[in-house]
């Protein structure tokens, strides 16, 4: 899931550039620049680390059965040859 505690630090640090003189809208707009990136970041179909480290640990299993499978397809092939 998305890190609400970077979004907060981000609007956070958006909301700071603004002007001095729109102090007063200043939550007002910290607080739409957390649902604006919220909603982008939440559009891009992000997965989280813990996902995409699942997703690795399969991709790596894979491949390890693929790699014995083609040993074994190559020493019967070598073996039906003799």
């Amino acid at each position: 899931m998305i890190d609400v505690h970077s979004i907060d630090q981000l609007a956070h640090r958006l909301a700071t550039l603004v002007p001095p003189g729109l102090a007063q809208a200043r939550d007002d707009m910290e607080a739409n620049f957390r649902d604006v990136l919220a909603h982008g970041l939440r559009r891009l179909d992000l997965v989280t680390r813990e996902e995409f480290d699942a997703q690795r640990a399969v991709l790596e299993r894979s491949r390890e059965q693929i790699i014995e499978l083609e040993r074994r397809v190559t020493e019967l092939e070598t073996a039906r040859k003799v």
